[in-house]
């Protein structure tokens, strides 16, 4: 039997993330032939969750598992260089388990201590959207792509955020037990399985975190002018700066082109009236400066995953 780890760290912790995994898999092992031994271990005999209102109590500390074959590390709340620093020990733990042939796999937040591990570099990651630019500036080798539901490269697994940990369950169910408990578990616990992408849940709030000022003006001033067609030669010359000069530091400052950033603005002024209003497809493509419907619906679908249509019947039942 295959030995699995679900980590309880230090600190503030996503409770519903150790749960939830704890029963999916334990409900797998049930329906199943049971494939995976599972525990929950830490380094600490409890752990406090949400002001004392809850405490786990690991099954074992994290020394007296030399070997396993599946870690899942949960989701961290809010304060990620806290618990990353809290939990030293846990992270040297994770790095060596993964060399000795473990996979692992992450929840939401969890990626940081992933990253703390030096498990992410080189590699693509995904965590909750809010966390992706703090997580960028702290591990900038790590290639973040929050529009991902779900990653799986070399044995790593990391996923989105909040509930979406759900799916990560059941992707690595699938992989486990096969696709028919996963159909189970799936049915069982109320979830749709295969999704793919998080990229409808994401609020776009610009990025910034960087200390460019005349970036951040520049920002600011696409920002305020989400209805207007921005030329970035016309907006790099308001500045007084060189077009590949003021691209090369737009990139590095926000991760978009000038270009790139402006249709997220646009985009996230439309998804807001969508779910604000009863406006047409085509009153709202015009307010937020576009012409042409095909260059609106593409535009839309690559940063939602979903048509301007799909998105006001999902968010706005007042206008379905």
């Amino acid at each position: 039997m295959k030995h699995l780890t679900i980590l309880v760290p230090d600190g503030e912790n996503n409770l519903s993330s150790i749960v939830g995994a704890y029963k999916i898999f334990s409900r797998a092992n049930a329906f199943h032939k049971a494939i995976f031994q599972v525990e929950l271990a830490g380094i600490s005999q409890t752990v406090d969750f949400y002001g004392g209102l809850f405490t786990a109590r690991p099954h074992k500390h994290i020394t007296q598992i030399q070997r396993t074959d599946l870690v899942i590390i949960p989701s961290l709340n809010h304060n990620y260089e806290r618990a990353t620093a809290a939990n030293g020990e846990l992270i040297d733990w994770i790095g060596r388990q993964y060399r000795q042939g473990a996979d692992i796999a992450s929840i939401c937040t969890g990626a940081y201590l992933l990253a703390a591990a030096g498990l992410l570099d080189g590699k693509s990651c995904s965590t909750h959207w809010s966390a992706a630019d703090q997580l960028k500036r702290l591990y900038p080798k790590v290639n973040v792509q929050p529009d991902q539901l779900i990653t799986d490269e070399q044995g790593i697994y990391t996923n989105g955020g909040a509930y979406s940990f759900l799916n990560l369950i059941l992707y690595l169910v699938e992989k486990y037990y096969g696709r028919e408990t996963a159909i189970f578990c799936a049915k069982v616990f109320q979830i749709e399985i295969d999704r793919q992408s998080q990229s409808s849940f994401i609020v776009f709030k610009g990025q910034k975190t960087h200390n460019d000022e005349l970036i951040k003006k520049a920002q600011a001033y696409i920002e305020s002018r989400p209805d207007e067609r921005i030329s970035t030669e016309r907006l790099a010359a308001s500045f007084a700066i060189g077009r590949r000069n003021f691209d090369r530091r737009f990139i590095k400052a926000t991760g978009n082109t000038p270009l790139e950033y402006a249709q997220r603005v646009k985009i996230e002024t439309a998804k807001k009236a969508f779910e604000t209003s009863r406006k047409t497809i085509n009153e709202v493509m015009y307010e937020v400066g576009y012409s042409d419907l095909k260059a609106f619906r593409e535009v839309f679908r690559n940063i939602t995953g979903l048509s301007p249509l799909e998105y006001r019947n999902r968010y706005n039942k007042n206008a379905v």
